[in-house]
């Protein structure tokens, strides 16, 4: 009996193990496992910095949008120059118009822009400069083609400045510099629409002088000595006032004037607007997808019998101009303006636009295209005239008070 009893004790306990050996494995996790015995972490390996950002924001030259430059630009060290970054420009358009003035053309194809810009950014001395061809586009006027433009404006190097900057805050530049004036640039990449609009041809461009800046808080101050339209006179003083309200609201004062009298008459100086004195006030907003700019200007002409200016005479209007990004990619521009201009013919005024006591209105919309550095994008502009005086508008005959323009502009900026 014994015997028995322990041979079924041992054959009970060979089944028990048998069993559980065959028992499906979700039986074997019905009871906790014992913990693993606990082993030293690894130390951490710092993470490997971030690469640092390239992208750079070029002060110069001024870009309304909607091109932009390269954000990496090219750079090159030039030694004891310090690192200098290098843009460039290369684009062609074709226009087309009605009403042509005397010596301009229904339709033709011209080069725009080729112009290199070098410049150096940081550091005490500091320095710019933009060489090249280009023409300027302006509506209601005769185009001037790249060929003469650089010889009838301001040579083939249009801007160029050393500048100074002891502090963050405070700058003295040199040489020929930007205009203060206005809410368009002067050449056609650096704007909303390929072509200016009639406030700008009114405002000095490019202009030879000193400028000093100076940055408190949400305020910028520019202040400069200059000759104006470009007269090679230096009896101008402009200055403009900058408030950067928040990251997307700005508003400007700016004004500049002739303190004495310059005889100097070329198509970059006109006479009467250089021996007159300027003013505007622009507010800006920019917050994508939109960017939205009106403005007034006003300007005023003394009388001066030695320039035969027999009576005062001013020009006063307002524009607005907008842009709205449909994506990084595509973007469609406009431009809106009406200008006033006083006096008659009989008082001996000038002539500040289409004859003295003419105004203007204008239309323009320009959809922009721009894939990495190529762009592409048209116009249609139109311009309409009146109290228009005859000998002083438009068409072969300078007595038509209307103009339609189509523009196509394509190129690379880099």
């Amino acid at each position: 009996m014994r015997l028995l009893d322990t041979s079924l004790k041992l054959s009970l306990a060979v089944c028990g193990l048998a069993g559980y050996m065959a028992a499906p494995a979700f039986a074997q996790t019905a009871a906790p496992a014992a913990p693993a015995p606990a082993t030293p972490a690894a130390p951490a390996t710092p993470a490997a910095p971030a690469p640092a950002s390239t992208s750079v924001t070029l002060p110069v030259p001024g870009m309304t949008g909607p091109l932009a430059f390269n954000s990496n630009p090219f750079s090159i060290d030039l030694g004891p120059l310090g690192k200098t970054y290098v843009t460039g420009v290369l684009s062609g358009l074709g226009l087309a118009q009605t009403n042509p003035v005397p010596g301009d053309k229904n339709g033709q194809f011209d080069l725009s822009n080729a112009q290199i810009m070098l410049q150096k950014t940081d550091g005490v001395v500091q320095y710019y400069v933009q060489a090249g061809a280009y023409s300027i586009p302006t509506l209601g006027t005769e185009y001037i083609t790249a060929g003469k433009a650089n010889s009838d404006f301001f040579g083939p190097v249009p801007q160029a400045f050393i500048k100074l900057a002891p502090t963050a805050n405070f700058s003295i530049e040199a040489g020929k510099l930007p205009t203060l004036i206005g809410a368009e640039y002067t050449f056609s990449f650096e704007n909303m629409n390929i072509e200016r609009g009639l406030l700008w041809n009114q405002e000095p461009a490019v202009s030879r002088g000193v400028q000093a800046n100076y940055t408190a808080g949400p305020v910028a101050f520019s202040l400069s000595f200059n000759d104006g339209y470009y007269s090679d006179r230096f009896n101008w003083i402009s200055g403009s006032a900058t408030w950067t309200i928040n990251s997307a609201n700005t508003l400007e004062f700016a004004g500049a004037g002739n303190a004495g009298t310059t005889p100097t008459s070329t198509i970059a100086t006109p006479l009467a607007q250089n021996n007159g004195s300027i003013y505007n006030i622009i507010y800006t907003y920019s917050s994508a997808p939109w960017t939205i700019t009106p403005y007034v200007q006003l300007s005023h002409v003394p009388k001066n019998v030695e320039l035969g200016f027999l009576h005062e005479a001013f020009t006063y209007g307002a524009a607005v101009l907008a842009n709205y990004a449909f994506n990084s990619h595509f973007s469609l521009a406009g431009r809106i303006e009406y200008i006033g201009s006083t006096g008659n013919i009989s008082d001996g005024a000038p002539n500040l636009l289409y004859g003295p006591g003419s105004e203007a209105m204008s239309l323009t919309l320009t959809p922009t295209y721009q894939w990495n550095r190529l762009f592409v994008r048209g116009e249609f502009s139109f311009v309409k005239i009146f109290n228009a005086v005859d000998g002083d508008a438009l068409g072969p005959n300078l007595n038509s008070t209307s103009q339609v323009r189509g523009l196509v502009e394509t190129g690379v900026i880099f």
